[in-house]
């Protein structure tokens, strides 16, 4: 094997899993065109993964055999190498904050970047760009609360508002009450009188 594929491979077994490799990080061992080249050709005989255009991940190969990354290391590790905020979608939000049965289906996830496609194995996952309030309280729950709510809607508002209220720790509803002005009026409105009620 060369140097720039070998090279290249070394560096992807150094990654954790689902360490993203870009073409940019390895301009410095050839030119974009023979960089290209080997990403392309690490991936045709299956020693890297084609997440997306100019994006490849290390396939996970264990006792069981060879598998793609989880998608959630890959999205974070994404959202790490691009400073992008991003999380789980809504519906996960809602089903991880028991505000609904329903498992979703396909893999989504929400980003301040732009909207893209990965193809991790049999897996799509869609990273979907979102509003800034929508990512403003970051992944922790009072920022869940915010993305499950949006999914919910506003007709199940004041139901899902008042089981929050019961569920989330007091430090979280606080955070939740105190980012109203940034949130859509039906979620700021609905909010405020579960704090009246309570």
């Amino acid at each position: 094997m060369s140097t720039l594929p070998a090279s290249i491979l070394s560096h992807a077994q150094s990654l954790p899993e689902g360490g993203v490799l870009s073409p940019k990080e390895f301009l410095h061992l050839g030119s974009r065109a023979a960089v290209d080249q080997a990403l392309s050709r690490l991936a045709k005989v299956g020693k890297l993964l084609r997440a997306a255009r100019g994006t490849y991940v290390m396939p996970v190969t264990n006792r069981f055999g060879t598998r793609a990354p989880s998608p959630d290391k890959v999205v974070q590790s994404l959202a790490a190498q691009s400073g992008e905020v991003v999380t789980p979608h809504g519906a996960n939000a809602a089903n991880a904050l028991g505000l609904t049965q329903q498992v979703p289906v396909r893999e989504v996830y929400l980003t301040s970047g732009r909207t893209r496609k990965l193809q991790l194995g049999r897996s799509n996952v869609t990273v979907r760009h979102a509003p800034r309030w929508m990512l403003a309280l970051g992944a922790g729950p009072a920022g869940a609360a915010v993305r499950a709510l949006a999914w919910m809607g506003p007709d199940h508002a004041a139901r899902s508002i008042a089981a929050l209220h019961r569920t989330l720790p007091a430090s979280e509803w606080q955070t939740l009450m105190s980012a109203r002005a940034t949130l859509p009026s039906w979620m700021a409105k609905a909010i405020g009188e579960e704090a009246v009620r309570a």
